[in-house]
């Protein structure tokens, strides 16, 4: 099999599984479901992937490139630091609204019988985007002059967050996060 088609089949196998996560019933997944969705044996996927866990590890990095680049584009092009916070806080809830199974693992609930090194993972993200919204805190609060709490304030914004993407999930998808953001967000 030639490289390109490993690649093809890996984002197949990868694409198969968010699809799976987007189910409202939560039902456990195997490499058996997986492997049967995908009209393929067992040993086909392990032949792409390890274990389970590392077809996991392929959807945070998936997760985490795609939500770190945009915020890498906003920090970038855009200098108020209060309005890079509500790019970024929204761009958080759209990017949970578009990828369901995505917002299954960002809460962890897909990750509850796997290793536990992935929710670990996981909780590092919390961590880099409560970072991100305190740098950018901190940007607005020297613009402004106001003074403001920054750890408080990025912390509170991601709790937000997760609770909005949790309320998604345990809602069978069906109360979208973006739901009132703006009106929420000028709030807080």
């Amino acid at each position: 099999m030639a490289p390109d088609n490993k690649i093809s089949r890996k984002q197949q196998i990868l694409e198969a599984l968010a699809h799976m996560l987007e189910s409202p019933r939560r039902e456990k997944i195997t490499t058996a479901t997986l492997a049967a969705k995908l009209d393929l044996s067992e040993a086909a996927l392990y032949r792409h992937f390890a274990s389970k866990a590392q077809m996991f590890e392929g959807l945070i990095e998936f997760i985490e490139i795609s939500i770190f680049g945009v915020i890498n584009k906003i920090t970038k092009d855009e200098t108020d630091g209060a309005k890079q916070v509500q790019l970024i806080v929204n761009m958080l809830l759209k990017f949970a609204e578009k990828n369901p199974g995505m917002t299954r693992v960002l809460i962890g609930d897909a990750l509850v019988n796997e290793e536990e090194h992935l929710q670990t993972r996981i909780n590092q993200l919390y961590d880099r985007l409560e970072a991100t919204l305190k740098q950018s805190l901190k940007i607005a609060a020297a613009g402004s002059g106001k003074k403001i709490m920054p750890e408080a304030q990025a912390n509170l914004l991601i709790c937000y967050v997760i609770g909005r993407w949790h309320q998604f999930a345990k809602s069978g998808f069906k109360r979208k996060p973006t739901n009132w953001a703006d009106q929420q967000l000028s709030m807080l």
